[in-house]
């Protein structure tokens, strides 16, 4: 099964993550597909904290993606701020 879930990177008390689209047998920071975002939760407030491809998004959920809980929370949480900024 594929899913889309969170790749952890960065630094000792300061993570960085990649939203990756990976096979659900492979370890979290192990192999993936595609990168397809990222999320910064210590992100300032004038550096960009997520980005996620929605074109890609879309073309992994029509294949049968499934999105982790936190990932869909944050799929939600862009297209939210970017409805916002767009208004």
């Amino acid at each position: 099964m594929v899913v889309i879930r969170l790749s952890r990177g960065g630094a000792k008390a300061r993570p960085f993550f990649n939203i990756v689209v990976a096979d659900k047998r492979n370890r979290r920071d192990g192999r993936f597909i595609e990168r397809i975002g990222f999320y910064n939760p210590i992100a300032t407030p004038n550096e960009e904290s997520i980005r996620i491809a929605q074109d890609r998004l879309s073309y992994w959920q029509g294949v049968g993606a499934q999105a982790s809980p936190t990932v869909d929370r944050l799929i939600r949480q862009a297209a939210s701020k970017a409805s916002a900024s767009a208004a």
